[in-house]
């Protein structure tokens, strides 16, 4: 242990094994034991006590659309992993789209490269985008080391990111399937959408119908199919149908390789709370009722749901017209997703062992990063220290992405984060990050 540096202790140490005091032993960026809380520090070590604040190991955010190089406007790797250290968030994976170009081809994914190593904050991993016509592509990304590919079944939002045809995913899937990688997929079917009322103006009630459940359950019940048929593995992105998890679950028991997320607003937000004409609630599929809610957190607490992750999708404030068929569907969320899913989690009674599952376990086995996502001997360290009894009230202006719009807003949240540590490096303190010493993040060779 001589080469121990840094020792950090909590009364309330958050481990696979449980929550208890301890002392974090770290010796060049990694955890090297984890000791009983009074375990001498080795000589030269440098000691942080955190007392009763809870010692978390760093979240793993695997949906982050930070939206550079080209519109950069909407969020860039600066502004994005800042937010993101500040809220303790210590990794996360950069989604292909809006970014101009999106991330189709090794040599956007270059261009990606050169703008986020040299603003990274945290950690940051890739996904590769499957889009028609690059199916030729997709090896290269994926040896190049891109962490999965994703789709669209429907219009994405942006025309430089068109989505699959039936034939065209089949084609897809079969090629990734190829060699071992993964697909994850905004799962909508575009007949049922295309079918419902279109939305128009600013009643919410309206919006919500224009995105029916059936459309959400349809797609997951084709994609299962499909991934049973090619033996290939699949990650539904974004569940906010509750309806969906028993044939997720019947898929798995059958052998299916699936997965599935959902996101702190599908847990914390209700539709009947949400306001005619206040579109930074808007995204797609939609925030839906609180039943449907109540049967999420039901699917969650018995590992039905294998992560929880942001889906950050910021854009710039006058994309945000009260009119809920025009506007920018997408919530901005990154900083504030462990707060506002442990200020829902306590309620139902869940623990912050239960939390760190979720949004750190969860996502790093998701993407294959073994060496993050729990605070054991050989992982990196990667922390969040929080205060999980103080509460704030979210103010926009306060929070680090580039635009300070948020469904959030006025929301008096528990849990304050008050450090965030990257490799054993302090890269937030009280919510303000230091300099940047991110890394950018490669498929493990395994995979």
């Amino acid at each position: 242990m001589s080469d121990v540096e840094l020792v950090l202790r909590s009364a309330k140490v958050v481990t696979p094994d449980g929550t208890h005091p301890a002392s974090v032993l770290v010796a060049d960026g990694r955890i090297v034991a984890v000791a009983p809380y009074g375990t001498p520090a080795p000589d030269g070590a440098r000691v942080e006590d955190f007392g009763d604040d809870v010692l978390l190991p760093g979240l793993v955010d695997t949906h982050v659309h930070v939206n550079d190089p080209g519109r950069t406007a909407w969020e860039g790797f600066a502004s994005a992993t800042r937010a993101a250290a500040a809220g303790g968030v210590t990794t996360l994976v950069d989604m292909p789209l809006n970014s101009v170009p999106p991330t189709t081809t090794v040599r956007a994914l270059e261009a990606k490269w050169a703008v986020a190593r040299r603003s990274a904050h945290v950690d940051i991993g890739f996904w590769g985008g499957a889009v028609p016509g690059n199916v030729a592509d997709l090896r290269p990304l994926h040896d190049a080391g891109v962490l999965g590919f994703k789709a669209f079944l429907l219009p994405s939002g942006v025309d430089e990111f068109p989505p699959l045809a039936p034939d065209q995913l089949e084609t897809a899937l079969r090629e990734i399937a190829g060699f071992g990688g993964l697909l994850i997929v905004h799962a909508e079917d575009p007949q049922l959408i295309d079918g419902a009322p279109a939305p128009v103006g600013p009643r919410y009630a309206d919006f919500l119908a224009s995105r029916p459940r059936a459309a959400e359950n349809e797609a997951i019940a084709g994609l299962i199919a499909l991934a049973r048929g090619l033996d290939a593995r699949i990650h539904v992105l974004h569940l906010s149908s509750a309806d969906a998890l028993p044939l997720i679950a019947a898929a798995r028991r059958e052998g299916v390789r699936v997965t599935v997320e959902t996101c702190p607003h599908f847990l914390t937000l209700t539709a009947e709370e949400v306001p005619d004409g206040a579109t930074e609630f808007k995204c797609c599929p939609p925030i839906r009722e609180a039943a449907n809610q109540d049967a999420l957190w039901v699917g969650l607490a018995a590992g039905e749901i294998d992560c929880v992750v942001s889906d950050h999708s910021p854009c710039t404030a006058d994309l945000k017209v009260d009119d809920f068929g025009r506007a920018w569907g997408g919530i901005s969320s990154l900083q504030l997703g462990l707060p506002a899913v442990w200020t829902a989690a306590r309620r139902r009674g869940h623990t912050l062992h239960d939390v760190a599952r979720w949004m750190s376990t969860g996502p790093a086995a998701l993407v294959g990063l073994d060496r993050k996502g729990a605070i054991e001997a050989g992982r990196d360290a990667d922390f969040a220290v929080l205060a999980p009894d103080e509460t704030f009230t979210v103010d926009p202006t306060a929070l680090h992405h580039r635009n300070q719009v948020t469904a959030y807003a006025g929301r008096t949240l528990y849990g304050v984060v008050r450090s965030t540590w990257l490799r054993g490096r302090k890269i937030a303190d009280h919510g303000a990050p230091t300099e940047p010493t991110g890394r950018l993040l490669e498929r493990p060779s395994r995979l």
